[in-house]
C-alpha cells in the first residue's frame, strides 16, 4: 500500500509498504478515508524533535472505515466510520489514572510512536477509535482531532460570559478556537494574524473583528471595554509577549501554539496584573464532544480547508505550508471513500 513516511528531519518519502496484518488483540485496522496535515507534523519534519521511530508513517488527524477487528474488541465492528484519537497514552501512570491522559507520563502520538494516517490503512488500539455520524464528509470527520484541541483550549481559558476574547494566530487551531467561541461563548471576538487576509477570513466566519496587537487600538474596537482574555495559537515568543502587553488585569492568556525560543518575562508582571498563563496540551475527554459538534460546524470547516486528492501530494503540501503559500487553514488529503 502507499504510505508517506518520515525517515529523518526533512526526509519525507512516499513509499509502497506492506499492509498491516490481521490486527492484534485490542486493535483494529482502519482504511483511511481522509487525513489532515497538522502544524506539529511540519514542526517534526523540520526539526525531528519527536522522531522516535525511523521510518514512521506520519499523520495523526484522520478518519476512516474499520476493515478488521482484533480479539477483545467489543465496541467496534467492521464497517464503522470512525475518527481517531491521536494521543497514544499508557492508561496506567498516575496522570492517566487521574484522567489527565493528555499529560500521560509515557505519552506519544499516533504517527510517531505508531504508524499514522498518511497511508491507505492504519492499525490502532481500539481505545483510540471513535464512531462519527456516517453523514459527515470525510474532510470534516478528519478535523475532529484539531477541533478537540480547540475545545480543550477554550475550556481551559474559561472566559466568563460577556468578556471579549482575542485569538492570536488565525491558523488551524486559532481558527477552530474562534469557530467554537462563536458557537459556545457570549462575548466579542478579536483576531490577529501576520496575514491580514487569513485574519479577515476567520473573523468573517466567526462574526469577529480583525485587530493589531496594539492596546489603544483594541480598546477603540471594543468601545473601551477591557480585554482580559486571549489565546495564543502561534507559539511565537514575540506574539506571546505582545499578547501579555495588550491584556488588562484580572484575566488569562492560554498558550496552545508549538514554537521556539524562551520568554523574557518578569513574573511580577503576572502577579501585579493578576494574569494567568495557561498551558493547553492536546485534550482530555473532549474528542467525543468535538465529534458530536462536527455536524453543527461542518460548513465552516469545509470553508477553512483545502482538499488534495492523493497521498503523493503530501511532500509538496508540506513545502507550501512551510513557505506560507496556502490561503486555507487546513490541508486535507482525501485517501479513499
Amino acid at each position: 500500500m502507499k504510505a508517506v513516511r518520515l525517515h529523518d528531519a526533512r526526509d519525507l518519502r512516499v513509499e509502497d509498504i506492506k499492509r498491516p496484518g490481521p490486527p492484534k488483540a485490542g486493535h483494529v485496522i482502519v482504511d483511511v478515508r481522509a487525513a489532515g496535515i497538522c502544524g506539529s507534523d511540519i514542526h517534526n519534519f523540520q526539526t525531528g524533535q519527536w522522531i522516535s521511530r525511523r521510518p514512521s508513517t506520519a499523520g495523526h488527524e484522520f478518519c476512516g472505515r474499520i476493515s478488521a477487528v482484533g480479539e477483545e474488541v467489543e465496541t467496534l465492528t467492521v464497517g464503522d466510520l470512525v475518527a481517531i484519537d491521536s494521543r497514544y497514552y499508557c492508561g496506567h501512570c498516575a496522570a492517566c489514572v487521574s484522567g489527565r491522559t493528555n499529560v500521560c507520563e509515557n505519552l506519544g502520538f499516533v504517527g510517531e510512536v505508531c504508524d499514522g494516517g498518511f497511508a491507505e490503512q492504519a492499525e490502532l488500539p481500539a481505545r483510540l477509535v471513535f464512531r462519527h455520524d456516517p453523514a459527515l464528509p470525510p474532510a470534516v470527520a478528519a478535523m475532529a482531532e484539531p477541533l478537540a484541541v480547540a475545545l480543550h483550549t477554550i475550556r481551559r481559558l474559561n472566559a466568563p460570559t460577556g468578556e471579549a476574547v482575542l485569538v492570536i494566530g488565525a491558523g488551524t487551531i486559532g481558527g477552530l478556537c474562534g469557530l467554537l467561541l462563536s458557537h459556545l461563548h457570549e462575548g466579542r471576538l478579536l483576531f490577529s494574524d501576520m496575514s491580514a487576509d487569513r485574519a479577515r477570513m476567520v473573523a468573517d466566519a466567526c462574526n469577529g473583528s480583525v485587530v493589531t496587537l496594539d492596546k489603544a487600538k483594541i480598546r477603540q474596537v471594543l468601545s473601551d471595554q477591557r480585554l482580559r482574555y486571549a489565546i495564543d495559537a502561534t507559539g511565537s515568543v514575540a506574539a506571546i509577549t505582545q499578547g501579555l502587553d495588550v491584556l488588562d488585569g484580572g484575566g488569562a492568556l492560554a498558550l496552545v501554539g508549538i514554537g521556539h525560543g524562551k520568554l523574557d518575562l518578569d513574573p511580577t508582571t503576572l502577579v501585579e496584573r493578576e494574569i494567568a498563563l495557561i498551558g493547553c496540551h492536546a485534550y482530555e475527554r473532549e474528542l467525543e464532544e468535538a465529534i458530536a459538534l462536527l455536524p453543527e460546524v461542518q460548513s465552516t470547516l469545509l470553508q477553512f480547508g483545502e482538499i488534495l486528492d492523493s497521498l503523493d501530494k503530501i511532500p509538496d503540501a508540506y513545502q507550501r505550508l512551510i513557505e506560507r503559500r496556502s490561503d486555507k487553514l487546513k490541508t486535507i488529503i482525501r485517501v479513499a471513500d
